[in-house]
């Protein structure tokens, strides 16, 4: 008996989702309303960064809108791209930062709703009254908030600060590796990779590491 060979379709992949305009049109019925998300919660150097973005209530244009994302799926060179076009289609731009000292006096997490404060406040024009808030957490604003857990890879506004927020930390990171060149800060944004990690050792701690994070504090304690 011959078997035959069957065939078997594979199945469909769903469609890629991309953040969209939902809760900004369900939260600001009329209302201007601001997205906001932090870059550099991990890192053992450099700054938190926050960025606020206010959108056009008619949305951006369609291949604009169609290519943001959470700037952690995005490559250098798209998020360098679409950086400028965010900045010259939203009605307002701000950022804002947490410095390592900062960070070091109030925790990591509450230095991150202080950027995230800072950057809302910073905002040109008319105060958002409603502000979408990427994860769990609300920091201190004078009006209405949303947290949304993911927020970067389902509301568009926060995704576009996302982004922002990110082009902006990487560049910091990358003055700041021009003056310490050997902890590949222009490679490693000051994450904690085995090259980071090894100069750190080697080198000692410098200005910008947050000293409460365990390694940069371990490592102060053996130089004593």
């Amino acid at each position: 008996m011959t078997v035959r060979a069957t065939r078997v379709k594979s199945p469909r992949k769903s469609p890629v989702s991309r953040p969209d305009l939902s809760f900004e049109t369900a939260l600001g019925q009329g209302r201007l309303v601001c997205g906001i998300d932090e870059v550099g919660r991990g890192p053992l150097a450099g700054p938190v960064v926050a960025a606020a973005v206010v959108l056009p209530a008619g949305g951006l244009p369609d291949a604009l809108a169609r290519a943001i994302n959470d700037s952690k799926a995005l490559s250098l060179r798209t998020r360098e791209a679409l950086e400028p076009e965010i900045r010259a289609h939203a009605l307002a731009v701000a950022l804002a930062e947490a410095s390592p000292a900062e960070i070091d006096a109030i925790n990591i997490h509450k230095a991150t709703l202080l950027a995230m404060k800072r950057a809302y406040e910073a905002l040109p024009g008319e105060p958002p009254a409603v502000a979408l808030i990427d994860g769990k957490f609300k920091p201190d604003l004078a009006c209405l908030m949303e947290a949304i857990v993911k927020g970067d890879g389902r509301s568009q506004s926060i995704a576009a600060a996302s982004i922002v927020a990110k082009v902006a930390r990487d560049r910091e990171m990358l003055r700041l590796a021009e003056i310490h060149p050997q902890y590949g800060w222009d490679r490693n944004a000051g994450y904690p990779t085995p090259e980071h990690l090894e100069a750190l050792r080697r080198h000692g701690v410098t200005p910008h590491h947050r000293v409460t994070f365990a390694p940069v504090r371990a490592q102060k304690e053996r130089a004593g």
